[in-house]
């Protein structure tokens, strides 16, 4: 597991036709892997109708340097370049359907492990201190949150997170659903990311997030007494097999942890937290007091 990481915009949409892509984690051998083989595939057909890397860039709405990337695996495409790619290399649907293989290393391999563990997971804990969890974030909050990082990322990793945080999402969708429980601090619901009509999105998602059958959102009031959170995150996953991992930033020396012994500890503090924090029902007031202020 791993603290919150991070659907895509049109390339046209903002000025983004050289960025066909993101650059590959050179420590993400998987990644690697299936990049380079695509852009291999890629290479041969383009060279077996006869086109030059530049014509061929132009064909798509591509840069040269940046078709130069995709081919020799430094650059991770997406989509809309593979379905480009597969229309002017006449392709057949072969380049396109390597799209299959693309979507699953697009995102960092550490939130790609962390979205795996959640997919599985048939009951989600979860206490956030300092930020909205990344589960429940908007895109533009989450496009906030990630954008406020020292030093910035660039705007294309921005970008390459943001989707991610958004694809763990997906979880919510799950049939038959896991158990989901959240429980956040009252000073970040306040904090006005990315700007007053941003945060009231953030907050009208929390409600309707909230208010479904399979979730339970609890609000931390900053008036409570101390709490075992103070220390910071604290996540739990418990699977079908009756396993489980969970994390703890003031704990274990922050590292994902299986031992019954150390998730006992774990479950204890956030039972404690639940306890201590508003119910459900009260917690829903809550946040629908706050929309109230603006």
């Amino acid at each position: 597991m791993a603290v919150d990481g991070e659907a895509v915009r049109p390339t046209e949409a903002a000025g983004e036709a050289d960025e066909p892509g993101w650059e590959v984690d050179p420590d993400d051998e998987w990644g690697v892997a299936v990049i380079a083989t695509v852009g291999r595939q890629l290479k041969l057909r383009r060279e077996a109708v006869g086109l030059r890397a530049a014509e061929f860039g132009a064909a798509v709405g591509y840069g040269e340097d940046l078709v130069y990337k995709v081919e020799g695996g430094k650059r991770i495409p997406r989509q809309e370049y593979l379905d480009r790619a597969d229309e002017v290399l006449s392709a057949g649907g072969l380049i396109a359907a390597t799209w299959e293989d693309v979507k699953k290393v697009r995102y960092p391999k550490r939130v790609r492990e962390l979205g795996k563990l959640e997919s599985k997971a048939v009951e989600i804990g979860l206490y956030e201190c300092n930020i909205v969890p990344g589960l429940l974030q908007t895109r533009e909050h989450a496009r906030a949150v990630i954008g406020a990082a020292q030093p910035p990322y660039s705007p294309d990793d921005v970008e390459r997170m943001v989707a991610a945080r958004l694809a763990r999402q997906s979880v919510f969708e799950r049939d038959p659903a896991p158990s989901i429980h959240f429980v956040v601090e009252e000073a970040p619901l306040r904090r006005r990311v990315g700007g007053t009509m941003v945060w009231q999105q953030q907050l009208e998602r929390l409600l309707r997030v909230g208010r479904s059958n399979r979730v339970t959102l609890q609000v931390m009031p900053t008036n409570t007494e101390a709490h075992p959170g103070l220390d910071g995150r604290i996540e739990l996953l418990k699977f079908p097999d009756g396993t489980a991992v969970g994390r703890a930033d003031g704990l274990f020396s922050a590292r994902p942890v299986s031992d019954p012994r150390q998730l006992r500890i774990l479950e204890l503090q956030y039972g404690t937290i639940r306890a201590q924090a508003l119910p459900p029902r009260e917690s829903l007031v809550f946040i629908e007091q706050l929309l109230g202020e603006t």
